[in-house]
């Protein structure tokens, strides 16, 4: 009897326990997910739900907790029944980037980040400005937070591959990388798209969790592949234009070609001084062009003349509007979207030669040594006699024949001495490589090719860079210390020390030192980039370099430019193809006239307006060269090639090709020799069991596995390389040194 009267009193000493931790857990699991979702009530059925009980039996307890919690306090219930948390909840306001599949960081402005999981997006996508609720501060990790609203969508149209189905209804796969979920469309939105086209849809209804939203087809872009469907799809991507607007191709069409006399008077003439320009061979638009004469024994007259837009696109006007909305033009491997009408960009702005053109100036006075001994800016009228190509103008440089031979000469060797100088105060020798593409008539890439930067485009950079600077520094000057004049200036700040420090450590791993000191990184970062050339790293090295440099933009803040070494500089050079250049120009002549300051706060929102527009365009700019890469390769699955690692993280290892620049994945799935483990601080992954390594800077051969032309992704796989044995690794170092 007493062993069967403790066997009861322990069972129901375990069933009290029991009890209780379920009462715990109710509790807890209850003012979780009425704290996570402040500011909403619940009524007691979407509560059962949402967080349990299990059975009916336990809604007793349920029902006991909810009052025991509203007489504390912790939670209140409303006139209809419901009940909500009084517990005030920690809102901020972001944009969404969304990482993966699995989760998004809302960038807030703050200090962190905040981490949220897919699932506490709600329909939220990325780019979006949400609003989200912090419901966790995890430790020693960024706090984590669930969007409460939607403060604003970043777009509503989107671009993707139709799939449809047998019974009447289709989805859409976006191509945005970071976008993943597909579109849902009735029948009676598909329109006339078929199975596998390349779409334009916009959403007409967001989903939740656990439906899709539904969207409808506004325009057929193509088949899917084909080189006009993808490239209009980075087109309605990144929402660049399709074409002008008739109004405005109306309003081009309707200005005079015809220069008359009087506006001839008002200007300084040029057309019997020795004109020419030079440009890219396949070029349509010249907006600038070079005058050059003798003023004695080693001085030289150089007029740098740039096409006079503004006197053909005035303020107000349809057109200007429109330049203003696009911004630039957006150059795509195989089109350009032009910021102005072919009317004005290829022919009334065009410095084409043999023709008498309108031209806004900065013309100097310089002697054999390259210093500039006086300046004189202001509105001309040019004749140019020859047009160049960059590689004709380089023949003459080369061979010192051909027409205006002395006059190339001379041009380049003033050229010469400005970069030099420039170098000296501390400007940054920044040469990436850039790529282009050789096209069949359907668009195809038969080849990528690097473009060589040569004398010839050095000689034309340099005199821009002289005109732009001493532009800017004259209107700085000229507002006595820049407090008085409103103006654009191109400003370039300082690089982030975190950011140059974590650069050192990646071209550490390839055998290279960087100063990272302030007043020494300049300097220091032009020696790397003198020992890399011509080395497999200099692509990629150069590349990174740019990225962990400080982004130029537009403002009317009268700041320097760290990577030119230039106190004040601007952007005066190419306003056929950007409209902070015609903004420039505006304010020049406006202050040139003796005109008052104009409203800063009006060009500055303008300032923000153009480096967004900017951005846009790098970035579609990069897609068209992504997409061409991936489907060049695409076409060479059975090709050796030499590539060199250029990242390696817990699912991959990133390889880019020298020959061609193309950069893809290894993925550590595919790696079957071994069981490969990502050694973070080391930049590297090392095998388990035979203790290979690959590492960042390592040189390998590999193949092309995959190709997904839709997002612009390639896998590679390794071919007869060797990695580097463990063992191996301190004397691989000391050969690096």
């Amino acid at each position: 009897m007493p062993d069967q009267h403790m066997s009861k009193k322990k069972f129901k000493e375990r069933k009290e326990k029991r009890a209780s931790e379920r009462a715990k857990s109710l509790r807890k699991s209850l003012l979780q997910f009425l704290g996570e979702s402040a500011g909403k009530s619940f009524h007691f059925k979407q509560i059962i739900r949402a967080i349990g009980p299990k059975n009916k039996s336990q809604n007793k307890e349920l029902f006991a907790l909810l009052d025991e919690l509203e007489e504390s306090g912790s939670i209140r219930r409303l006139a209809d029944g419901s009940y909500e948390s009084t517990r005030e909840v920690e809102t901020l306001e972001g944009i969404v980037d969304h990482v993966n599949p699995r989760f998004a960081y809302v960038n807030t402005g703050g200090e962190s980040d905040v981490y949220v999981r897919t699932q506490d997006l709600g329909n939220a996508l990325h780019g979006d400005t949400v609003k989200i609720a912090i419901i966790s501060s995890r430790k020693g990790q960024k706090p984590e937070g669930k969007v409460e609203t939607i403060v604003k969508r970043n777009r509503t149209r989107f671009v993707g591959r139709l799939e449809l189905s047998p019974n009447r209804f289709a989805f859409v796969v976006p191509d945005f990388k970071k976008i993943y979920q597909d579109f849902f469309i009735y029948q009676d939105n598909v329109g006339k798209a078929r199975h596998n086209d390349k779409v334009l849809f916009e959403v007409i209804k967001w989903g939740d969790r656990d439906r899709n939203p539904e969207a409808k087809v506004i325009e057929v872009l193509g088949k899917t592949g084909e080189n006009e469907a993808e490239i209009h799809s980075i087109m309605a991507e990144f929402d660049l234009p399709f074409r002008f607007a008739p109004q405005v191709l109306k309003e081009s069409e309707k200005i005079a070609d015809k220069i008359e006399e009087k506006e001839i008077l008002k200007r300084r003439d040029f057309r019997k001084v020795t004109t020419f320009t030079i440009d890219p061979e396949d070029a349509k638009d010249f907006d600038d062009a070079i005058s050059f004469r003798k003023t004695g024994e080693g001085k030289y007259e150089v007029g740098v003349h740039i096409a006079d837009v503004t006197h053909y696109v005035r303020e107000g006007t349809i057109l200007d509007e429109d330049a203003f909305d696009r911004a630039t033009s957006v150059y795509l491997v195989d089109r350009t979207v032009p910021m102005l009408p072919e009317r004005l960009s290829n022919e009334l702005c065009s410095l084409r030669p043999n023709e008498t053109k309108l031209t806004f100036a900065a013309v100097f006075e310089i002697d054999s040594r390259g210093k500039v001994l006086g300046e004189w800016f202001g509105r001309t009228i040019i004749h140019s006699d020859h047009r160049f190509s960059y590689e004709q103008a380089q023949e003459v440089i080369e061979s010192g024949k051909g027409k205006f031979a002395e006059e190339l000469r001379i041009l380049n060797d003033l050229a010469i001495k400005l970069r030099k100088e420039r170098f000296n105060r501390g400007a940054v020798n920044f040469e990436t490589t850039e790529v282009k593409f050789k096209l069949d008539e359907r668009g195809k890439p038969l080849a990528v090719i690097p473009k060589i930067r040569k004398d010839a485009h050095k000689l034309i950079e340099e005199f821009m860079l002289l005109a732009n600077k001493a532009v800017a520094t004259y209107i700085f000057k000229l507002g006595k210390g820049g407090d008085k004049n409103t103006f654009v200036y191109r400003t370039h700040d300082l690089p982030d020390a975190d950011r140059v420090k974590d650069f050192a450590e990646f071209a550490k791993q390839f055998g290279h030192k960087l100063n990272t000191e302030e007043t020494a990184v300049s300097r220091s970062l032009n020696k790397l980039m003198d020992e890399i050339e011509g080395k497999p790293e200099q692509n990629v090295l150069q590349s990174l370099a740019v990225r962990a440099m400080a982004k130029a933009k537009y403002t009317t803040d009268a700041k320097g430019h760290f990577g030119l070494a230039f106190d004040h500089y601007t952007h005066f050079t190419s306003p056929i193809r950007r409209y902070p250049d015609m903004m420039v120009h505006r304010l020049l002549q406006h202050y040139l006239d003796h005109g008052k300051p104009v409203s800063k706060a009006d060009y500055e929102s303008r300032c923000v307006h153009s480096s967004e527009r900017e951005k846009r365009a790098a970035d579609a700019e990069r897609a068209s060269i992504r997409y061409k890469q991936v489907e060049f390769m695409s076409t060479q699955a059975d090709k050796l090639y030499r590539g060199i690692i250029t990242g390696v993280t817990d699912f991959g290892i990133f390889v880019e090709i020298v020959e061609t620049k193309c950069e893809g994945m290894v993925r550590l799935a595919d790696m079957k020799d071994d069981f490969y483990e990502w050694d973070e601080k080391n930049y590297r992954v090392i095998g388990r069991r035979r203790k290979m390594i690959y590492r960042l800077g390592d040189e390998v051969e590999v193949r092309v596995k995959k190709t997904d032309i839709d997002r612009r992704l390639m896998d590679l796989v390794f071919e007869n390389t060797l990695p580097t044995p463990a063992w191996e690794e301190k004397r691989s170092k000391q050969r690096r040194r």
